[in-house]
């Protein structure tokens, strides 16, 4: 069974380098890596760490990024596919329990929660994780502990089926109406987060105005 883990990066030259070596050290070689139209040199970084680097030529947005990467590891045949942030905070030791149950034949889609380890994250992000949790419920009917999470596992035919228009943060969402939409067996499996002085100074995460933006996406294109 291969996996491939695919990373979105957005101006990340600084870190993406060592996110790429903490995966291969966890037992995961085959990387691909989406620069979603950076300024700076994240796709020439990735590119000089053995890793199949692709560059978007604008920035789309992550959900435009994750689903080239998807769509690259569909083409080589990949068996699961793991998405993660090429910040750092995600933590590469937990890849393993994320794919565990696709592997054992048990889920379609494993979603990472860090609302599982609710004393690892600032309470401000909590509470916006928890709002993102509720509309995501009201619209599309799925309830799951952090909808927003970006560390997620899919088996070949999830990575196949699933199908969102979504360029932006609201992709995170999308994709759990998917699950539902297709009747997709799910798991939620907890995972840890490292907020550092880097990630949490980083000027386009996903911060309170941004999660603004993404619910009037969601709310516009449902009534649009």
């Amino acid at each position: 069974m291969t996996t491939v883990i695919v990373i979105p990066v957005y101006n990340e030259a600084k870190v993406i380098g060592q996110v790429i070596e903490d995966v291969k050290d966890h037992g995961f070689p085959h990387i691909i890596v989406v620069d979603d139209g950076s300024a700076d040199e994240s796709w020439c970084v990735a590119s000089a760490h053995d890793v199949l680097a692709l560059r978007l030529k604008v920035n789309r947005g992550k959900g435009a990024a994750v689903k080239t990467g998807i769509m690259a590891a569909n083409l080589l045949g990949a068996d699961v596919v793991v998405t993660m942030d090429g910040d750092g905070q995600h933590n590469p030791a937990d890849i393993k329990p994320l794919i565990t149950p696709i592997l054992e034949g048990k889920s379609d889609v494993v979603l990472g929660s860090r609302l599982l380890h609710r004393e690892e994250m600032p309470w401000v992000k909590m509470i916006a994780n928890s709002i993102g949790n509720l509309f995501t419920w009201l619209f599309y009917g799925l309830l799951v502990s952090d909808s927003q999470s970006g560390f997620r596992a899919y088996s070949r035919y999830a990575a196949l089926i699933i199908d969102t228009k979504a360029d932006k943060y609201e992709y995170d969402s999308k994709v759990i109406r998917e699950i539902k939409n297709n009747r997709l067996r799910f798991t939620e499996v907890s995972v840890h987060t490292r907020y550092t002085d880097y990630s949490k100074g980083k000027k386009n995460k996903q911060g309170f105005l941004n999660g603004l933006v993404t619910l009037y996406r969601m709310l516009w294109k449902m009534i649009a």
